[in-house]
């Protein structure tokens, strides 16, 4: 990257879990080479990466040198969100990237909390979430950003981002259909749960609710009765804190890199090892230190879990857009080249073709009624599209348009949301469903199950029609 001629570079990373393992690479990479001068990795001979071993010690002394690097954590006012910043901080901390800073973006205004039961809940909430701070983000700098009517798109709008002025945009609804006419996410499960088994993957960016909807949609099958694997392929993910609990049926676990990792290496070298001589032997465990290993051996356990979805539900909670398309791409990759060594009239189903087959498996795209996730949601159906994988249906969710309210600034964002959710009906989705903005934190086994089946729904349409 060029850098001459510019005081500041700002980079918008990816999601915390690999962003850490993004961190993490330059290190990894120079230890390995300083390790393994003479032999080879999944990349190449290192007689290649060589070169580049300067570029990696720079990268590790810039990224540790609090003069020139600085680390912005963003979070919202949520419990799960302020957990995650923390172990980020501490993870951080521990690779040398010591000057950190905090961002609480998009917290509601205290005067709002007044104007009725939704906004109370949601201030209440967040309050609590930032006086139970873990201890670890108390000693950072800290600044606190209100949540705005509209989204933050554009120039004009981004220059309000740090504005404390209260707003008064006008309401205005335009010519939308009604999007309370859309399905709830009861409907959606009916019909899956009438299949019998099948693999259900949660995909979208970081942040729009992905593991909230997988844990509530393998609740909801379990309690009628099915077996449920739920898992996550998302490194910053934790089920069994959403879940907060334990049920008949329902069965969780999580791709571990570190474990897999193990699980690979051991099994490379009971097997491509056995017969190997003392000085091939050494050569092939240099080979499987290197850090792209991870790659491989994340993909074999996601190939792993996948096949139970032939037996059961497998219900998966996947990391944000960008890396679960570069585990397809893996997944792809080893399709091409099995097939293209076999027999073509002997019967092979490979991991792809099982996410290629509709029948199997149901992807359900998760975006906010937002600008930014609604893009990048339908460039990650494009991208599906294009790897020969047919979403299932979209999830919109935390809407405020489905959930009542007359908070003026909620309404606001309420009517904001229109837009994007008649874009998801006529333009992506060929089964949309809509999720609202909840007053309680959705965590546990019974707040869960309500996500998905309200036991006391309230009058939504009527509220719909005050926006």
């Amino acid at each position: 990257m060029l850098i001459a001629g510019y005081d500041h570079i700002i980079f918008d990373t990816a999601p915390t879990g690999h962003t850490i393992r993004l961190l993490q690479l330059p290190g990894a990479w120079s230890g390995f080479i300083e390790t393994n001068p003479g032999g080879a990795s999944c990349l190449g001979p290192l007689s290649g990466l060589e070169k580049q071993r300067q570029q990696y010690a720079d990268a590790v002394t810039a990224l540790s040198d609090p003069d020139r690097t600085r680390l912005i954590l963003v979070a919202r006012a949520q419990k799960g969100t302020l957990d995650e910043v923390a172990r980020t901080h501490q993870e951080l901390a521990a690779i040398g990237l010591s000057r950190q800073y905090l961002v609480i973006n998009g917290v509601l205004p205290e005067r709002e909390a007044m104007h009725d039961a939704l906004a109370a809940a949601i201030y209440r909430h967040e309050q609590e979430a930032l006086a139970a701070m873990p201890d670890a983000l108390r000693n950072l700098p800290t600044d606190y950003l209100p949540l705005k009517a509209a989204n933050l798109v554009g120039v004009e709008a981004l220059s309000s981002l740090f504005s404390d002025r209260a707003e008064a945009a006008p309401v205005s609804t335009g010519t939308f259909a009604n999007p309370i006419d859309l399905p709830r996410l009861s409907t959606l499960v009916d019909e899956i749960a009438n299949t019998g088994h099948g693999l259900v993957m949660m995909m979208g960016k970081g942040g729009v609710g992905k593991t909230t909807l997988a844990a509530a949609v393998a609740v909801a099958l379990a309690q009628r009765g099915l077996p449920v694997h739920l898992t996550t392929s998302d490194p910053a993910a934790h089920l069994t804190d959403t879940l907060s609990g334990s049920l008949d049926n329902l069965e969780v676990s999580r791709i571990d890199p570190q474990a897999e990792i193990t699980r690979y290496r051991q099994h490379v070298l009971d097997t491509k090892g056995q017969d190997l001589d003392a000085e091939g032997r050494a050569m092939l465990e240099e080979d499987l230190r290197s850090p792209c290993t991870e790659e491989i051996a994340v993909f074999q356990a996601f190939s792993r879990i996948i096949r139970e979805a032939g037996k059961k539900f497998v219900v998966m909670d996947t990391a944000p857009t960008g890396h679960s398309l570069l585990l397809l791409d893996a997944t792809g990759a080893y399709h091409r080249e099995v097939t293209r060594h076999v027999d073509p009239h002997m019967h092979l189903t490979t991991p792809m073709m099982r996410l290629q087959d509709s029948e199997r498996t149901k992807v359900m795209i998760v975006t906010l009624a937002e600008t930014t996730p609604v893009l990048e949601a339908a460039h990650l159906q494009e991208e599906l599209r294009r790897a020969g994988i047919e979403p299932w249906a979209w999830l919109i969710n935390n809407s405020l348009s489905a959930a009542p309210t007359s908070s003026p600034l909620l309404k606001q964002r309420a009517a904001f949301e229109l837009t994007q959710i008649e874009a998801v009906r006529t333009r992506y989705a060929t089964r949309v469903a809509l999720v609202p903005m909840q007053t309680e934190e959705p965590i546990g086994i019974e707040r869960l199950r309500n996500l998905v089946e309200p036991q006391n729904a309230p009058d939504l349409a009527g509220a719909a029609r005050t926006l």
